[in-house]
């Protein structure tokens, strides 16, 4: 078995199967800038597992994940890493854990916050506990939804409810994302562990050549469908909404309201 400590996760392999548990459930699991640029690393790690046929993306506590870690997506934040690595961190790692060589399956409860929601879009498949929240909060912090987010949702839910989730920021439940076409499967959270280890053991009797050329070809159709290419000026457009007034405006209003 090969474990290791990453910054906000823990990864571990343990022959066919794999785990990313988000560690910090007393934070509702937030992603920092270091969160995300360590998850690239691990997904390059898991690439390393050549028996690794499967990888479930869970977080502890009370939620999946509760996206972004405000305090570090703000201009101070930010300046623990260089603005262009900051802002472009999301992205290199919704792209490094979609193209791991495994299977990848999220094993969603609790919230599922904008980055968290990237992140699950990511996965190959998903899975959800009844009593789920699904929100995208970034326009009412006056930024834009990036780490190809947008590219994402509208390859898995289309353009028009991309559009609505994402401008009014309402928060949804599992079975609106799994009617959606976001989610496989929803189950009641007591059954949501078992089901997902039962789906990884399928997967994982299957054999790991055409299961990984499935998850490539399916991939390859999707992105001539909906390209993830461009994503990588979602880091400008995450500066642009930053530094624009309105927007500081906005997440100040949103910080002030969640204190409350």
């Amino acid at each position: 078995m090969a474990t290791q400590e990453f910054t906000g996760f823990r990864v571990e392999v343990d022959g066919a199967f794999g785990s990313l548990v988000f560690t910090q459930g007393d934070k509702l699991n937030p992603l920092s800038t270091q969160t995300l640029l360590d998850m690239e690393t691990a997904a390059r790690w898991f690439d390393q597992h050549a028996e690794l046929r499967v990888v479930v993306v869970s977080g502890e506590g009370r939620a999946f994940s509760a996206g972004a870690d405000l305090s570090s997506f703000t201009p101070d934040g930010m300046n623990t890493h260089a603005p262009h690595v900051a802002g472009d961190a999301g992205r290199r790692m919704a792209d490094a854990m979609e193209a791991m060589n495994a299977i990848t399956i999220a094993q969603v409860h609790g919230h599922c916050v904008g980055g968290g929601l990237v992140v699950a879009a990511t996965c190959d498949l998903r899975i959800a506990a009844s009593g789920t929240s699904f929100s995208i909060p970034e326009v009412d912090i006056g930024i834009p939804l990036a780490w190809g987010g947008i590219n994402r949702l509208v390859r898995e839910i289309g353009p028009a409810l991309t559009k609505e989730l994402v401008i009014t920021c309402r928060p949804f439940d599992a079975d609106e994302a799994l009617a959606a076409g976001f989610l496989n499967r929803v189950v009641p959270a007591d059954e949501l562990e078992a089901t997902v280890a039962e789906l990884a053991k399928v997967v994982a009797s299957k054999p790991m050549f055409a299961t990984q050329a499935t998850k490539r070809a399916t991939n390859e159709v999707t992105a001539n469908m909906v390209s993830i290419a461009g994503s990588w000026r979602d880091a400008e457009a995450l500066m642009a909404g930053l530094h624009d007034p309105e927007g500081q405006a906005a997440a100040a209003a949103y910080l002030n309201n969640r204190g409350r």
